[in-house]
């Protein structure tokens, strides 16, 4: 990874920041694709700002749900400050989609024929800081015990109409999962669903799997589909019910016992 001698005290880096970086929950929230914002010395990777705008390059409503759980929580919060079409800071450097030169319908220009060092400096500039805020914080914070990383997706993708409202997503421990699965469709009223609209098959858990197994803290991701979260009203609704949620389950788990998967 990048330099890891900075503790995170607050917004330090231009790609991520740590909000309430004085949290005393046991919980820590990420958020990877909070915004859409590209440095202008990419010319929008070849976008029409009206693009920039859309859910190929940020999760619209996600980090405003997570600040309000945050806020209820008194949690800390980790979020990347730039447009995941620079860089998906849920990818490995290994993974083709970490720098996706397609985006559902949309070509990304900028992202094509990149040499490898220009590869390489993305990862430094944007991965890498994310990647070392999200460890330094974990470990600086003996008190933090459960990884909920807030996602949210497109109602109708490639054409078709999704059903799910909420989708709660794990990888090899599902320990946290389970407890939300039973107790979250009765909070909210919403269609929640297990690994969907994605799942580990999908790539989308590497977050949870760096630094959530590979920590062997309770972890879970939340995708909420976008069209629920557009307004205030609807933001602090869900963030109501999840936070409820996580209060219920987190009662329910034995936080002192880490998971031990066969293969971190």
């Amino acid at each position: 990874m990048g330099n890891m001698k900075k503790r995170p005290t607050g917004c330090q880096n231009p790609a991520t920041e740590l909000l309430n970086a004085t949290g005393r929950a046991p919980v820590l929230l990420v958020c990877e694709h909070a915004a859409h914002f590209i440095p202008e010395v990419f010319d929008n990777l070849g976008l029409a700002d009206k693009d920039l705008q859309s859910h190929v390059a940020w999760d619209p409503g996600a980090l405003a749900v997570a600040k309000l759980i945050g806020a209820s929580l008194d949690a800390k919060l980790v979020a990347s400050k730039v447009s995941r079409l620079l860089y998906d800071c849920n990818r490995p450097p290994t993974s083709p989609g970490a720098i996706p030169v397609q985006s559902e319908a949309y070509g990304i220009p900028g992202n094509v024929g990149l040499s490898d060092e220009a590869r390489a400096q993305r990862i430094r500039d944007y991965y890498e800081p994310f990647c070392d805020l999200l460890t330094v914080t974990l470990a600086d914070d003996s008190n933090l015990q459960v990884l909920v990383t807030i996602h949210s997706f497109t109602p109708v993708y490639m054409g078709q109409n999704r059903a799910v409202e909420l989708g709660v997503l794990h990888d090899e421990d599902s320990r946290l999962a389970d407890e939300m699965l039973q107790i979250l469709p009765g909070l909210c009223g919403l269609n929640v669903q297990r690994n969907q609209p994605y799942g580990p098959k999908d790539g989308v858990t590497h977050t949870l799997k760096l630094h959530g197994l590979g920590s062997g803290i309770h972890n879970v991701m939340l995708e909420i589909r976008n069209d629920l979260i557009t307004t205030q009203d609807q933001q602090q609704q869900v963030a109501s019910a999840i936070t409820a949620t996580l209060k219920q389950a987190l009662d329910r788990l034995d936080t002192s016992q880490k998971f031990k998967a066969a293969a971190c």
